[in-house]
């Protein structure tokens, strides 16, 4: 993991399941996400150590107990991008909202 932001990035949207972030930011988490909840849908030791190993155990938890059951019959795409007209005042970023699918 070259990003620092990313372990934190996703555990907070994992948590919340819906967070405002940056463009940029929210294009790089996505495949970090997905892949997480890839390994939670195993539901198998090997998948929920994984889990803890890239994430927190709180995150961990809601990963592998709670969203991977939810998406156990898709087969991806579990987040959603919603863009805003909206920009960040200091620097002029564009503000995107990342959350789950239902």
């Amino acid at each position: 993991m070259d990003k620092p932001f990313l372990k934190i990035l996703a555990n907070n949207l994992i948590l919340k399941e819906k967070i405002d972030t940056t463009e940029r930011r929210a294009k790089d988490v996505r495949p970090f996400v997905e892949r997480l909840i890839s390994y939670g849908k195993k539901q198998n030791l090997a998948s929920y150590r994984l889990l803890i190993q890239k994430i927190p155990q709180a995150a961990a938890d809601k990963v592998y107990y709670e969203l991977a059951p939810r998406f156990k019959e898709r087969k991806g795409g579990y987040l959603r991008f919603t863009k805003h007209t909206l920009t960040r005042k200091n620097d002029g970023a564009k503000v995107i909202t990342v959350e789950f699918v239902k």
